[in-house]
């Protein structure tokens, strides 16, 4: 099955085009989601033109579209619940009508979150295990699980990918979603240069010189022992390594999977969740293992077929 995937990120849409598991061609466009879905739909369409022109494929050959969208999404309507600062006009949005007129093809949209987990489930780091949870760390925090080989929803959709929103903090930050304390209003690259400006060494730091502030530049100057730096570095990282045992307690999973665009620093980021994890992971069974996602920007695109499977049988 061939199938044209893309994952509609808060910063880039990755573009791919899906078979067997495997990422025939793959590329990506800036995604400007703070101006909405509808704008960027024109460069999402010339893309997957432009990867099946290059694969000497065409429409016609592929099964479907698969999209993973960072929202709660009514999966039998394949509509958006609900916005948190992305694509603010996707609520509502027809995504198979869309198909349909643009490509002549089924479409099957779910949770960024839950497809990057069912990608590393199938093909990456969680294959073989019956229970799995999942963190992708990027603009946003996402969260997803498999229990006991079932990808877990929930009667709105919300089941298990709100996790970047439950509370790490109490009478912490308020978060765009309106709850205080959030794992992502606290730790993640949207609210990074909020976080960054409250702190009394943010006037002097060398992270004050870099263009845009992100994960990367972080752990880059906190290495070289910024203060700064070294103050977002560690609350950050106790922020998400909170947020890994508070999905253990709750979901029981064997394995827990890091992913998302900030898991390019994993040599800071896994051993120091890993160890808190060991610490404080209410398990007496045994150790839950925290590992780094293998598929990286192609997680979510690989569990398009999948996806599309589950919502069009035929």
């Amino acid at each position: 099955m061939t199938v044209l995937a893309c994952d509609l990120g808060g910063t880039r849409m990755k573009i791919g085009v899906i078979r067997e598991g495997r990422v025939l061609a793959q590329t990506t466009e800036p995604a400007n989601s703070k101006a909405g879905l509808v704008p960027g739909l024109p460069a999402l369409k010339a893309a997957w033109l432009k990867l099946l022109g290059e694969l000497k494929l065409s429409v016609r050959d592929c099964a479907g579209i698969s999209v993973a969208f960072p929202s709660l999404i009514d999966a039998k309507s394949a509509r958006v619940f609900a916005e948190y600062g992305k694509y603010a006009d996707a609520i509502g949005f027809d995504f198979r009508a869309w198909a349909k007129k643009e490509f002549d093809l089924p479409l099957a949209i779910e949770n960024d979150a839950r497809m990057a987990l069912v990608g590393e489930w199938k093909h990456g780091a969680g294959r073989g295990a019956d229970n799995v949870v999942m963190i992708t760390l990027g603009t946003g925090l996402g969260t997803a699980a498999v229990i006991e080989g079932k990808l877990l929803r929930g009667q709105h959709g919300q089941a298990g990918v709100l996790g970047g929103h439950s509370t790490v903090r109490y009478g912490g930050r308020e978060c765009s979603c309106g709850n205080i304390g959030c794992a992502e209003a606290e730790a993640s690259t949207a609210f990074l240069e909020k976080i960054a400006a409250t702190l009394p060494e943010w006037n002097s730091s060398s992270l004050r010189k870099s263009a845009t502030l992100n994960y990367a530049n972080v752990f880059k100057n906190a290495a070289a022992g910024d203060a700064c730096a070294l103050k977002l570095r560690d609350h950050s990282l106790l922020v998400w390594a909170t947020l890994a045992v508070n999905l253990i307690h709750a979901y029981d999973p064997e394995i827990v999977i890091l992913g998302g665009g900030i898991m390019a620093g994993a040599e800071v980021i896994l051993p120091a969740i890993s160890e808190h994890v060991r610490r404080h992971a209410h398990t007496p069974w045994g150790k839950v293992r925290v590992v780094a996602g293998e598929l990286g920007d192609a997680a979510a695109l690989v569990a398009g077929e999948w996806l599309l499977q589950e919502q069009h049988p035929s």
